[in-house]
């Protein structure tokens, strides 16, 4: 039997100060890569190009007989990768493309069942999204084409097509290269030794060096990210890593998030407890900044960036490695086989004063839950999310309407008095527990 594996990005960090010339180099391949997903954005990004993104073999075909790669100078072990990149960057903006205009069709009160069957017959296959946007007759073989001519009789295409065309151009728009300095390299591009690792460079047989401060060696394709005003290099690399059953992993535990406390279980336990003094302090910093760039512009002054890029990283990955350690903490302590979390809603600025909202509004619980998540099936917990909505101001014990009072809930109904992140996590295990409950598992 197969033991169920999860991938996981790991990092290697360059031991000393990369040399200006080495990084000029570095960046240089960094660039033209930018170049080649430029290109390939603005020639296949379009409407035109739909047809061809899978499997993308013909895009590979026209890129290659193009002449960009013998123009840049850039070795194929980058130039196919940029390629391949830039298209699975198209096809992710057509997949939201498509969900937003089907989530569009499905709203519209003035469509009948057979005209959104139609509209989401032609979204799921591209050769007939792309003739649609072309304006020309769309044609499918086998038994979908003669589905596509039945729906086509029942329904007015004309019409139903030229709302595609509109609701296309509304929502979809070509990706930008964005502003990452990285590339990506294949298992060709590189190899390890002498406690470090050699990169092919534009120059003929000619390697770069870069000593790292581990052994680890991965052959697989890898991501590289230089960063020039700090003088070092980052390696990145998906690694598949077998989860890790431990004995005696078991039960269930709800969960709550929170600012002032990371996460409070339905029996009480708190981790996490010093999370609001973290993420406080990376919240003013990044606010009190903002008000002092703004100050600055209207004086006609232009401050610098690099100094305050540098604390604001510094104080995140502060508030990161507590998150991550109490973490560790919460799952080697209950040690849950199955994890309840009442999904957090988004924050609701408006209510208190300016400095209040702004740290409500810079909330990590994006990351929180994400690394709940990795860590959960690292070690085969199932984490089960259940929707947040109507959890506050119910009893977890008999569910009644309750009520709250500096940070106590109380349940006239039944007597019951517990904390009110703890109840939010019992509402939530209640919730996702009960017969027939509507639950989504991770």
């Amino acid at each position: 039997m197969e033991r169920e594996t999860v991938l996981k990005t790991v990092r290697q960090y360059s031991a000393k100060p990369i040399p200006e010339e080495e990084m000029a180099r570095l960046l240089e391949i960094a660039g033209d890569c930018q170049k080649v997903k430029t290109y390939v954005y603005a020639r296949y990004g379009g409407i035109g190009g739909l047809p061809l993104l899978y499997p993308g073999n013909a895009v590979q075909n026209e890129m290659t007989a193009s002449g960009l790669r013998q123009q840049l100078g850039l070795p194929s072990v980058y130039f196919h990768l940029a390629v391949r990149e830039a298209l699975s960057d198209i096809r992710s903006r057509w997949t939201a493309t498509k969900q937003a205009v089907r989530e569009r069709a499905d709203k519209n009160e003035n469509f009948t069942d057979q005209e959104r069957h139609y509209l989401r017959f032609v979204l799921r296959f591209d050769s007939v999204l792309g003739a649609v946007l072309r304006l020309r007759v769309p044609e499918l073989a086998g038994e979908p084409g003669k589905t596509l001519s039945e729906l086509e009789g029942c329904v007015d295409a004309c019409r139903l097509q030229g709302y595609l065309r509109r609701q296309v151009r509304k929502f979809h728009a070509r990706p930008s290269p964005g502003r990452e300095t990285g590339f990506s390299a294949s298992e060709r591009a590189f190899r390890y030794g002498d406690h470090g690792i050699y990169l092919t460079t534009k120059e003929s047989r000619r390697r770069l060096f870069i000593p790292l401060t581990d052994n680890n060696r991965y052959e697989r394709q890898i991501r590289i990210l230089p960063f020039p005003e700090e003088g070092r290099v980052e390696i990145r690399a998906l690694v598949e890593r077998a989860v890790r059953v431990k004995k005696g992993y078991g039960g269930r535990v709800g969960i709550a998030l929170g600012i002032q406390v990371m996460l409070t279980t339905h029996w009480g336990s708190r981790y996490g407890e010093e999370a609001g003094v973290y993420h406080f302090a990376c919240a003013d910093y990044i606010r009190e900044q903002a008000r002092v760039r703004g100050k600055n512009r209207s004086l006609g002054g232009r401050p610098g960036r690099e100094k305050y890029k540098r604390k604001k990283r510094r104080l995140e990955e502060r508030l990161h490695s507590y998150i991550n350690r109490e973490l560790n903490r919460f799952l080697e302590t209950e040690q849950p086989g199955e994890v309840y979390l009442a999904r957090p809603g988004a924050p609701q600025a408006g209510k208190w004063g300016k400095r209040e909202n702004n740290r409500t509004t810079l909330w990590q619980r994006g990351y929180i839950r994400r690394r709940l998540i990795e860590k959960c099936r690292e070690r085969g917990i199932e984490v089960v999310e259940v929707p947040g909505g109507g959890l506050r101001g119910r009893c977890s014990r008999c569910g009644g309407e309750g009520m709250e009072e500096k940070g106590q809930f109380y349940c006239p109904a039944c007597g019951h008095r517990e904390d009110v992140k703890a109840n939010r996590a019992g509402n939530a295990l209640r919730r996702g527990t009960a017969p027939g409950a509507g639950r989504e598992t991770e």
